[in-house]
């Protein structure tokens, strides 16, 4: 199966172009991946902060984090 119109790999490649799908795609889909990369930082940050703040919740109550300390289930 040929995606190219190439059959043997001894010739100059420079005279052929390009020989890989969605040429052109490059510039787009660093800007996609930088966008996802950043939103899933910010996505991370807050569930993070989320969860960090309701175990500082739980842990405030009195004797919760004696019992923590213990390993005892909360």
């Amino acid at each position: 199966m040929s995606m190219t119109n190439v059959d043997s790999w001894a010739v100059d490649l420079t005279t052929i172009g390009p020989i890989y799908p969605m040429v052109g795609t490059e510039g787009l889909l660093v800007v996609l991946g930088v966008v996802f990369w950043i939103g899933w930082h910010i996505w991370q940050f807050r569930f993070e902060k989320r969860t960090y703040d309701e175990d500082i919740k739980l842990l405030s109550e009195p004797g919760k984090l004696e019992q923590a300390m213990r390993d005892h289930k909360l």
